[in-house]
């Protein structure tokens, strides 16, 4: 996945900008051991307390789990979502793995609480988009989204994802399932 082929796919705009930077299990095995100084080493940018709540600890637990079995997968895994000249990081996302035989691939983002609202989520699903896109195997692209989560739901709109179920996970509860096609605006 190029940055130059996520560039030849249009698709709606932001006024933010964020690009990612890899967040390795190295960098992942810190935050679980709470040391911020060390995966902000080991990432290259400065990770906030953000990184080291339970819920992103949960999420760094999975992915180390799945890049262990798979290595792999660990470029389609977790990113930090970075912003301007300083590198601020305000957020992280990835896929939940490679594409599936189907070629479907879902996607994970959050924005840290204090950069909310500023339209960084959409600036992160455009370069999720773009990358999705960029792959050829990749078919289709999923959001699972909890129906109180207007923020998300407001986010996807305009991007062309359908509701196309509904699913219930132990951890997040009741889920809506979306997808769009991943060239669908090529």
């Amino acid at each position: 996945m190029t940055d130059e082929a996520d560039r030849q796919t249009s698709f709606p705009t932001s006024p933010k900008q964020v690009r990612f930077v890899e967040l390795s299990s190295t960098a992942m095995s810190a935050l679980l051991d709470g040391n911020l100084a060390t995966a902000s080493s080991t990432a290259g940018v400065a990770l906030t307390d953000y990184f080291v709540t339970d819920r992103a600890r949960w999420l760094w637990r999975i992915r180390i789990d799945q890049m262990a079995a798979d290595p792999d997968h660990a470029p389609w895994m977790v990113r930090q979502a970075v912003t301007g000249p300083e590198g601020v990081v305000v957020g992280h996302a990835g896929f939940h793995g490679p594409p599936d035989e189907a070629g479907m691939v879902e996607i994970g983002y959050a924005v840290a609480p204090e950069f909310r609202r500023q339209g960084y989520g959409r600036a992160i699903l455009i370069e999720l988009l773009h990358r999705a896109a960029a792959e050829p195997a990749v078919k289709t692209v999923r959001a699972t989204i909890s129906p109180d989560n207007t923020a998300s739901l407001a986010t996807i709109a305009g991007f062309g994802f359908v509701k196309v179920g509904e699913d219930w996970d132990e951890e997040d509860g009741r889920g809506l399932i979306f997808e769009a096609p991943a060239n669908h605006n090529r």
